[in-house]
């Protein structure tokens, strides 16, 4: 399975900075990361994005040193760290818990690394400066972390952590415990200090709308394996497989089989008066099965008897729920071949015209918004078992 999302980019030329080649990690009889392998480059913000136990944080403590792969290699900047201890890695950790010394000041949680390594105090006090410069605290270096705010804190950690100057900085869910408008705020905050700094970061989330906002590429992973690799608008357009369509975002997937092919396109079946089409997929002939999706934002609702414009697709249904979002509306549809249909609609437009609970509909929207899907027709996989025991580890710095 191509699990790779980049044909919409040029490639990219700089050096890879972490390697991961078919890793192997084992807990008793369960495999925690099962033959992973992907590429970060040097000065990329890249994320693992993926649900509890996928494996994301194993696979981030096997970079950091903090767990050895059972198979597999790890590189970093080209160099096998096969039995390196993390302390003699060129990467730093900043966790979710924070891990700050209570009983120092921001200043001396920010210059500990240094003086531990016998930095000149020169250097100490120039470094330390710069970095809280960098995350907005200077004039803070005196209060302890009992006096500061969630943010303030994961802002002392951040700079704990870059004060040392890492090749690859190691970030393990460390929003996770900020209310959401804070969260937001500190998104764009990493996002703007990564760009100043030039560090590879290498970034763990659960979250969706984190990963597609923050990263420069990413890695979707479910039950210890790589689902697909890509930029973010890559994934989420053309997602992969049936896990990714729907672990990011809201997705139409449904099944349907090819009744006939028609230049560039497959037709399938379909109940009378609908018509869908799919981009053709090489090998996919008449007769076979495939699981399509289909963006609920794709999609645009018009009264039964309304035209329906040339070369689209176009499904009849009736409205099932119809539920106010705010921004947007969002319309839950039973088509007449069966399934079930989400669509978005901006609350721009009146809802009232689109209809109401048990009144038909026509759904519409264009073929090269379908996306066939690699896996074959089948029921959602269950969500996988919460395999990595390493969720909320503290780093005592």
């Amino acid at each position: 399975m191509d699990t790779t999302a980049e044909a919409s980019h040029e490639p990219d030329a700089r050096p890879v900075e972490v390697a991961v080649q078919d890793v192997v990690k084992r807990f008793g009889d369960t495999a925690a990361v099962d033959r992973v392998s992907l590429e970060v480059r040097r000065g990329e913000f890249f994320s693992f994005l993926g649900p509890s136990g996928c494996g994301k944080t194993t696979t981030l403590r096997m970079i950091a040193g903090f767990e050895e792969p059972d198979g597999g290699r790890i590189l970093l900047g080209g160099t096998d760290i096969a039995g390196v201890p993390p302390y003699r890695r060129n990467v730093n950790t900043v966790f979710q818990s924070y891990a700050l010394f209570p009983h120092l000041s921001v200043w001396d949680n920010v210059a500990f690394g240094l003086r531990r390594k016998r930095v000149p105090g020169a250097q100490v006090r120039e470094r330390v400066g710069r970095y809280l410069e960098l995350v907005e605290l200077a004039g803070m270096e005196r209060r302890r972390p009992g006096q500061l705010s969630g943010g303030q804190q994961q802002r002392v950690a951040l700079a704990r952590a870059l004060v040392n100057e890492p090749a690859v900085l190691l970030l393990d869910e460390p929003l996770g415990a900020l209310d959401l408008k804070l969260r937001k705020q500190m998104q764009l905050e990493l996002m703007r200090i990564q760009r100043e700094v030039g560090i590879t970061f290498v970034y763990v989330t659960h979250d969706q709308e984190e990963a597609l906002v923050m990263s420069d590429r990413l890695v979707v992973m479910n039950a210890g394996r790589v689902e697909q690799i890509g930029y973010p608008e890559d994934v989420y357009e053309r997602p992969a497989t049936r896990f990714v369509a729907g672990f990011i975002g809201t997705s139409n997937i449904f099944d349907a089989r090819v009744r006939a092919l028609d230049g560039d396109l497959l037709v399938l079946e379909a109940p009378p008066g609908d018509r869908v089409v799919v981009p053709a997929v090489d090998g996919t002939a008449p007769g076979a099965r495939i699981a399509i999706t289909v963006r609920p934002e794709k999609l645009r609702i018009l009264g039964e008897t309304d035209p329906v414009p040339g070369g689209l697709c176009s499904v009849g249904g009736t409205i099932a729920e119809v539920v106010y979002q705010g921004v947007s509306t969002q319309f839950v549809v039973r088509t007449d071949a069966g399934d079930t249909l989400v669509a978005f609609r901006q609350n721009s437009e009146r809802v009232s015209d689109a209809g109401v609970p048990g009144s038909r509909t026509r759904l519409v929207w264009h073929p090269e918004h379908n996306v066939v899907l690699a896996d074959p027709p089948a029921a959602d996989p269950s969500p996988p078992a919460d395999t990595d025991p390493h969720r909320q580890e503290e780093l005592v710095p």
